[in-house]
């Protein structure tokens, strides 16, 4: 018989902050738990404990420090084991880039601050999927190893128990998939190894094998810990010890050969990319005020003296990752979870919205406007670090300061624009809603001035029922037969859209919240039928059509608008959802050739199969071949599927909705006559945009495109008032490169003046750049290569250099600055 190596064998208590229960129970499950691994600790001299989620810690500290001081002491002794590095085991999927680099910078930085530690072995082990980047993203916040559990074994086949995983820009970590299950009963544990023994290699390598009541936490009980020396002393067991994940980790990488997974961990749940369109969406939402916010706080604390807002921010921020725990952001927890969820996620929101606009004006206030008889000025923010033409909306006062018609230039007196009358969002009379087309500056402002009366003014009215729409870059046609469009091309190129295929597809989904045992959600049971199409809006500015449609008790309107020189078609959708157990799905039939179908991904994207199965994805899919390709952009969802086998065309489908019953877990069946609470019942609305294009994603500047549509321009009415601003400025601006993406400008954490600057590659090539900063008096050199996210900082000081730091805002080639007792 083969000999076994060694197994270390990892106490620990996965504790569900959120799921069956609300966070208050788990708030209560964490200081129980932990009191009960620190009790044990006391009775075996050779026991270890090993915990992740720093929120946890952070609770403890804030409401029992007699329990937070013993738990000091025994980190300090090395058997209180602190991993992961998280603020708490996130969904893998929702969250974005940005999200996976907070939280590790406030969880690193919390534990060096309060118990003299950081983590240095991820682990997540109860999510359901990893995405591709993880790698670079843990290896740059000091997490050098990665535990999982899912996907498990008959799921996807991986090269090993263990081995390296590495993402597209060539970090690694040394990934370990624990066997069989994190939690253990709570009596003797022969049957729970030796399950875990059947899944494991036979190898004299060190192994490693999770033990301890968990899910509502628990931890290792007595039982568990004498059966463990029990165990040890039998010959059908390998060698087994109370031990950590560091040593683990530090003996398994001491061995040659490992292999390497150059790719994402999936696929498990993949209803959960789907359920609970709301918390989705509003952890879109909150993400992204955030990050305008921040580079607009941190623009005003230079400009206009703005008092720093880090902490408030880092508050809110705090909220998000909470909510982005793997049961919330899944959509599997309790209703009553959600109610919590939408007030924190809420409270991030108003946080951020604050903020940014506090800064804004403070900054809008003192550009140079001189009074003028019956003019209003408005101000229009850009929050990205390119030029920006879009379109803007703004709502005139009560009462409306101009009436009539409207004259609009670019800043006091330059080049005038089109004026279109939209509908106003107030029925009452005396508001009304204007659009105009804006270029803004990289990351800056540009003035509009309005004056009364123009024949550039128009009210937007149909002038007839023409189905299409065109502005000389996108060309579409409504079919008022299936109200879907049955053409769209990009300038005079072919029509991309194929024939065929029902847009908006009712799926019978009797798969639990989870959607266990299953890949695909496209078992097709009908379609909503078009109820009614008609022509809106013409004018200069803005072209409209809406399609009415319905099936069974369920509402769906779309609103396709085609803007003045804009490269997409924009689509608002609101549906009224009444259907139980089944999905909604909005497909795209692309007549292109040779596709590829590329997925964005947290800070990166994936070229992924298209058979059909369910993935998960953020701002953008872009399906592209011979013929160019079409980009499908949204605003919050993460549920898509694409269909390569259909005569030679793909089918994009977007799973806009599904409605299971709420925690609902398989193999509970559901009682005929029972009472239950389904999901995403009601209205609910969000946007996405067709944009169509020749080339690949890369040269339709896809990432930029989605990335506009997630933070919009933000205008603002402003009035007269001297000041030293002029009438445009741009803040930050890289040239060099239309690949590099300024994802992130804030005040540093150690609230010394400097300030944070990340950025990350789109494209896959290497980039060399110059970062202009000019409100710090910066212009900054650097080269990115193929995928990476880079942080650079930038000290108070002008003449100081500016310096890479890792996720942590640390200097990546030091210890970490772990405060003296």
């Amino acid at each position: 018989m083969t000999p076994r190596g060694p197994l270390h064998m990892i106490g620990n208590a996965h504790i569900d902050a959120v799921w069956l229960w609300q966070w208050q129970e788990g708030y209560q499950e964490v200081r129980a738990t932990f009191r009960s691994a620190l009790d044990r600790m006391d009775e075996y001299p050779d026991y270890v404990f090993t915990a992740d989620s720093v929120a946890y810690f952070s609770w403890i500290a804030e409401h029992d420090p007699g329990l937070f001081d013993r738990i000091r002491k025994r980190v300090a002794e090395g058997r209180f084991e602190i991993v992961g590095g998280w603020w708490v085991e996130p969904d893998c999927n929702i969250p974005g880039g940005e999200a996976f680099a907070r939280h590790a910078l406030y969880s690193q930085r919390w534990l060096a601050e309060h118990l003299g530690v950081i983590a240095t072995v991820g682990c997540n082990v109860d999510p359901f999927g990893h995405n591709a980047n993880l790698p670079q993203l843990l290896s740059k916040a000091r997490l050098d190893s990665y535990a999982f559990l899912r996907p498990q074994a008959h799921e996807r086949e991986l090269p090993g128990q263990k081995f390296w995983w590495e993402s597209a820009d060539g970090s690694q970590v040394l990934a370990y998939r624990i066997p069989h299950e994190y939690c253990s009963p709570g009596g003797e544990i022969s049957g729970h190894v030796t399950k875990a023994l059947q899944q494991l290699p036979v190898t004299t390598e060190p192994l490693m094998v999770f033990y301890g009541v968990g899910n509502h936490g628990g931890g290792p009980t007595i039982e568990n810990i004498e059966s463990i020396n029990q165990l040890a002393q039998r010959d059908l067991y390998p060698e087994m010890f109370p031990s950590t994940m560091r040593r683990f980790f530090d003996e398994a990488r001491t061995f040659d050969g490992l292999p390497v997974h150059p790719t994402e961990l999936q696929p498990h749940a993949i209803g959960c990319y789907a359920a609970h369109s709301g918390v989705k969406r509003q952890n879109r939402l909150a993400e992204q005020a955030l990050l305008a916010a921040e580079k607009w706080s941190t623009i005003a604390s230079t400009v206009s003296g703005m008092p720093d807002a880090t902490g408030e921010l880092g508050h809110a921020w705090k909220q998000v990752l909470f909510n982005q725990f793997h049961d919330i952001a899944a959509g599997t927890a309790i209703e009553p979870a959600y109610d919590d969820a939408r007030d924190q996620l809420g409270e991030a929101k108003s946080i951020a919205g604050r903020l940014a606009n506090r800064s804004i004006q403070s900054i809008a206030r003192q550009i140079d406007i001189p009074a003028e008889s019956a003019m209003v000025p408005v101000a229009v923010f850009n929050p990205h670090a390119w030029p920006v033409s879009t379109t803007v909306e703004l709502e005139l006062g009560y009462p409306a300061p101009l009436r009539g018609a409207i004259e609009l230039r670019e800043g006091l007196d330059g080049r005038q624009l089109d004026v279109q009358e939209v509908r106003s969002a107030a029925t009452a009379n005396g508001r009304r809603r204007i659009a105009f087309r804006a270029s803004v500056p990289p990351l800056g402002y540009q003035l509009f001035t309005m004056r009364p009366g123009d024949a550039s003014y128009h009210l937007g009215a149909a002038a007839d029922d023409r189905l299409t729409l065109d502005n000389g870059i996108v060309r579409a046609e409504i079919d008022r037969r299936t109200g879907w469009l049955k053409k769209l091309a990009a300038g005079d190129g072919p029509n991309l859209l194929a024939s065929g295929v029902p847009h908006a597809q009712v799926i019978d989904d009797d798969t639990d919240t989870w959607s266990h045992g299953v890949r695909s959600l496209w078992k097709t049971e009908g379609a909503f039928k078009v109820q009614r199409v008609r022509r809106l809006a013409d004018g200069p500015v803005r072209q409209l059509i809406r399609v009415e449609s319905a099936y069974g008790e369920s509402r769906l309107v779309e609103e396709f608008v085609l803007d003045a020189e804009s490269a997409a078609v924009e689509v608002r959708v609101t549906v009224d959802w009444r259907e139980r157990l089944k999905a909604l799905k909005l497909c795209f039939p692309f007549a292109v050739t040779d596709a590829v179908a590329t997925h964005e991904i947290p800070y990166g994207s994936l070229v992924r199969e298209q058979n059909r199965e369910e993935v998960p994805s953020h701002a953008w899919v872009d399906v592209s071949g011979n013929d160019g390709g079409v980009a499908v952009l949204n605003d919050g969802k993460y549920s898509f599927a694409v269909d390569g086998t259909v005569d030679g065309r793909s089918v994009l489908a977007m799973t806009a909705v599904r409605s299971p019953v709420y925690a609902w877990h398989d193999p509970r069946r559901l009682d005929d006559d029972g009472v239950y609470e389904y999901l995403d019942q009601g209205i609910q609305r969000f946007t996405y945009r067709l944009l169509p294009h020749a080339g690949d994603w890369r040269a339709a500047a896809v990432v930029r495109h989605a990335a506009e549509l997630n933070q919009p321009a933000t205008p603002l009415i402003e009035c007269f008032h001297d000041g030293p601003l002029p009438s445009s400025e741009s803040y930050l601006s890289v040239n060099g490169s239309d690949q590099i993406v300024v994802a992130v400008l804030k005040r540093a954490e150690d609230n010394d003046g400097a300030t944070i600057l990340r950025a990350y590659e789109t494209a896959g090539t290497a980039a060399e750049v110059t970062i202009d900063v000019p409100f710090l008096g910066r212009s900054i050199e650097t080269r990115f290569g193929p995928h990476e996210v880079k942080t650079l900082r930038l000290p108070a000081d002008a003449g100081a250099v500016a310096t890479e730091v890792d996720l942590i805002e640390w200097d990546p080639s030091r210890p970490p600055p772990i405060p003296s007792a």
